[in-house]
């Protein structure tokens, strides 16, 4: 996959302000362990179901840089798509998502600034109940197309 050339996404000229993906995903054991591992995170908050229990949130909770990876992964997959780059994000985690939970995630494009070579896309994040999860923005710097063109 490290040495898969891939296709650039889209040109910055190519994308549209109203341009919508939605994206869903259910989060896995498999999923959490993969992170946890990585990051040798060992939050008892987000394994632990007797610690999880006395707080707050009454069971254990994906982390949210987790669901940060997500959009992360969606901006770099599908909206602009491969060679784009974040260059700020601003996410506000509204209620928790649990283990097993499901998130259906909305990405807008709401900003093209062809000077700066990027756009702003809005992020919303909905459970199975149909509650927001999440909100935010990120600024992505879509696909050089010539960098491609050069290095593949």
């Amino acid at each position: 996959m490290l040495l898969k050339k891939r296709k650039p996404g889209r040109k910055i000229e190519e994308m549209a302000t109203g341009e919508k993906l939605t994206l869903t995903e259910q989060i896995e054991d498999r999923d959490l362990l993969l992170y946890l591992g990585l990051t040798n995170d060992a939050n008892p908050l987000y394994i632990q179901h007797d610690y999880a229990s006395q707080t707050l949130y009454k069971k254990p909770i994906v982390p949210s840089i987790m669901l940060l990876g997500i959009i992360t992964s969606a901006i770099s997959k599908y909206l602009p798509g491969p060679g784009s780059h974040i260059l700020a994000q601003e996410i506000e985690f509204l209620k928790p998502v649990y283990h097993y939970g499901t998130v259906k995630f909305l990405f807008e494009v709401i900003r093209i600034d062809l000077v700066e070579h990027e756009v702003t896309i809005e992020v919303q994040g909905e459970n199975e109940e149909g509650e927001n999860v999440l909100t935010g923005k990120v600024r992505v710097s879509p696909p050089n197309p010539n960098a491609f063109a050069e290095k593949f």
